[in-house]
């Protein structure tokens, strides 16, 4: 396996909707193992393909070591991941939630973000079967976070106009000085 570089903002390449996955092979496994091992080294919880610059829609997900983070080293990390293949939400609740969130492609800015509590997420995983997932807590925000990659939405998307514009203006001047 290999880590990955992620893509950052303001990349245009983060707005780009992904396309549909047509079959698993062993370059799909490949990317998958991939992109969990870039994911768990950053250290993050989920990562969409977009983001290491592959425009598919396939997204990696691990809540486990958050749900029981506390008192564990990063070394006894608890894994559960999940690979998520062409995703589509069936069905969201009127209840919400709040979650304070962060992305890998916008390093070191959280904001609380609200959404729907609870989803019900099909998808195909990497045998090819066709599932579906119910969702709540901090998976259904980490699912709701990484499909909107997909669709080339990030979660400053639901901030205030100022405050989004503010985050994409820092992350416009770092880029500029990162290349002088």
């Amino acid at each position: 396996m290999t880590t990955m570089p992620l893509i950052i903002l303001p990349d245009p390449l983060l707005r780009k909707v992904s396309e549909p996955v047509e079959r698993i092979d062993d370059d799909l496994k490949k990317l998958a193992a991939d992109m969990l091992e870039t994911m768990y080294e950053a250290p993050g919880i989920g990562l969409a393909a977009i983001q290491v610059g592959v425009p598919r829609r396939m997204l990696v997900v691990d809540v486990a070591s958050r749900d029981e983070e506390e008192g564990e080293d990063e070394g006894e990390r608890k894994k559960n991941p999940l690979v998520v293949i062409n995703p589509t939400i069936l069905t969201a609740s009127d209840e919400r939630s709040v979650y304070e969130e962060g992305c890998l492609s916008i390093p070191e800015f959280f904001a609380e973000v609200e959404r729907p509590a609870r989803v019900k997420v099909r998808y195909t995983d990497l045998d090819g079967k066709e599932q579906e997932i119910d969702a709540d807590g901090l998976l259904s925000t980490c699912l709701q976070h990484e499909i909107d990659h997909l669709d080339g939405a990030l979660f400053i998307d639901y901030l205030s106009r100022l405050k989004r514009d503010r985050v994409i203006k820092r992350f416009t001047k770092a880029s500029r000085q990162q290349k002088m």
